[in-house]
């Protein structure tokens, strides 16, 4: 006899989940993830058995919340295509993943822990990253304003050189001024030759 399949997670189970993976999300991203759960529990407003029915170990909770900000990175470049043009797009695809990695920066005592000792998944962020950054690229070839020649994973790399090499406490105006500069760079060049270059 065949085994009943598992009953769906009831509404409330599935808000309680989101409401702690939500709270997770804004106390790393504001201090790390050393924040007592009691805390996580408190802000999202269940309590810590709640937590614990969820997210067994800290590491689940931070797992589920690494998941989470990667799914909604990954899935916002075809959101912002659907309202803003490409270049636009990418540009403002750039400020979320300034987000994503302001979580993970936060996360990145377990992540790295979990990771080493196979407690944690190794997802495949920059296939995932990069997978995205393409969906924009395309877009702004078709549309002729961004260049055609560019392989996405060349971007994925400047756009991880900005976050590696900028300073934790760094200004979000001076990230910015970054970010606008590698946008500048994926602009088609004049008459599809190259940048002039000043005497």
């Amino acid at each position: 006899m065949r085994a009943a399949a598992p009953r769906p997670a009831r509404a409330d189970a599935r808000r309680n989940r989101d409401k702690l993976i939500e709270a997770a999300r804004s106390a790393f991203a504001a201090a790390d993830d050393t924040v007592p759960l009691e805390t996580v529990a408190r802000a999202a407003g269940v309590g810590i058995g709640t937590l614990y029915r969820h997210f067994p170990t800290r590491e689940a909770l931070v797992e589920a919340v690494f998941a989470a900000e990667l799914d909604a990175v990954t899935a916002s470049a075809d959101e912002l295509l659907a309202g803003l043009p490409p270049e636009v797009a990418l540009r403002a695809w750039m400020d979320r993943y300034a987000g994503f990695v302001a979580t993970k920066r936060g996360m990145l005592g377990t992540l790295r822990a979990g990771w080493a000792s196979g407690a944690i998944a190794t997802p495949a962020t920059r296939e995932r990253l990069t997978a995205a950054i393409g969906v924009l690229l395309a877009a702004g070839a078709r549309t002729g304003s961004l260049r055609s020649d560019v392989d996405p994973d060349d971007v994925t790399t400047m756009v991880f050189g900005v976050f590696h090499s900028v300073a934790v406490d760094d200004t979000p105006d001076r990230i910015g001024r970054v970010l606008d500069l590698v946008v500048d760079a994926l602009r088609p060049r004049d008459g599809g030759g190259a940048h002039p270059v000043a005497d």
